[in-house]
């Protein structure tokens, strides 16, 4: 049995599972912890099949509850058997409330990110803050999500700019783009149905494109342009290189905007099909759109949060913190 740290990496969502595996390679690489994959959540085959693109199992599968409380207290029974030395999670707050009343370190990866709005129906902003009150090691994937965290009164002692894992995922599953020009739909079914349509009447004018949904290409570098409101499926697009035209109100993706590579876009179908008529149109715009690059990592994020946890345990020091970089089309 291995006498280094065990550390439970929680994986509930295929997101969550993208951006937590060059995490647990990078702690075997670095051989100072025993990194444990915990998968959880309704769709545990999907969250499998995220892991087995990096050919990562999971070691543990916790079955999925009816209720946030219910889930707490499966994570609690686990954790009061078999106690790891700390717990890295993304968005899963069941996960870190029982960690937390475990007494067992947090490390919360892609943390600050923030929306505004703490009124919508998924509470994803409240979720995100009640993460921040319990974590004990803050890391941030923008200088803007450090910021935040700031604002809240979160010590900066506890905080580390890392960079987002999205880029060190996408670096080693890269792969060249085909000849045929992909757009991925990434919206709810109802978006879909209004959208794909008039998308698809575009091929009248571009024989060599076809409209697909995100579940249909093995990476987003596959795509020549994304269309989506999902804010994990425009990370990891930017992660692989690709220009989003994003669907989306507020100010999570300011960073991105700033950046130029992404534009945000009405959810009427008029609208997104101009858009992305333009980049057909001109390989030009859509080539600087992508130059804008991915404000959200430097591909070495993953280093950095194995090597932050280990030293939280004792092992060696902290990392540096992620450069600051100027965004693309400011003046160098």
């Amino acid at each position: 049995m291995s006498s280094l740290p065990e550390v439970h990496l929680v994986a509930g969502t295929p997101a969550e599972a993208f951006r937590l595996a060059p995490v647990v390679l990078a702690m075997r690489e670095q051989g100072r912890l025993t990194p444990v994959l915990l998968t959880t959540g309704s769709d545990t085959s999907a969250v499998d099949a995220a892991l087995g693109r990096f050919h990562l199992t999971p070691k543990i599968t916790l079955p999925a509850a009816g209720t946030p409380t219910e889930t707490i207290r499966r994570f609690d029974e686990l954790w009061a058997g078999r106690t790891p030395d700390a717990v890295v999670v993304r968005d899963d707050l069941p996960a870190a409330l029982a960690a937390f009343w475990r007494r067992i370190p947090i490390m919360q990866l892609d943390a600050g990110r923030r929306d505004g709005d703490l009124v919508t129906a998924s509470a994803r902003e409240t979720q995100r803050r009640l993460l921040a009150q319990v974590a004990t090691v803050h890391l941030a994937a923008t200088p803007l999500a450090a910021m935040n965290l700031l604002d809240e009164r979160v010590v900066a002692g506890d905080l580390l700019l890392t960079g987002g894992t999205a880029a060190d995922a996408a670096a080693r599953l890269l792969r060249r783009r085909p000849h045929q020009r992909l757009v991925v739909l990434g919206v709810p079914p109802e978006r879909a149905q209004a959208i794909g349509p008039a998308l698809r009447y575009l091929a009248t004018r571009h024989p060599d494109l076809e409209v697909v949904g995100p579940d249909q290409v093995r990476t987003p570098a596959e795509a020549y342009v994304v269309v989506t409101d999902d804010g994990d499926l425009l990370e990891e697009s930017l992660a692989f290189g690709t220009p989003v035209l994003a669907i989306a109100e507020g100010t999570e993706y300011s960073e991105a905007l700033h950046a130029g590579s992404v534009r945000l876009v009405a959810a009427d179908p008029a609208t997104v099909t101009s858009a992305v008529a333009e980049l057909l149109d001109s390989r030009v715009r859509r080539d600087a759109m992508a130059a804008g690059g991915n404000p959200y990592g430097d591909g070495l994020a993953a280093k950095r949060v194995a090597q932050a946890t280990a030293a939280l345990l004792g092992h060696g020091q902290f990392p540096d913190p992620m450069p600051a970089r100027p965004v693309a089309g400011v003046a160098r």
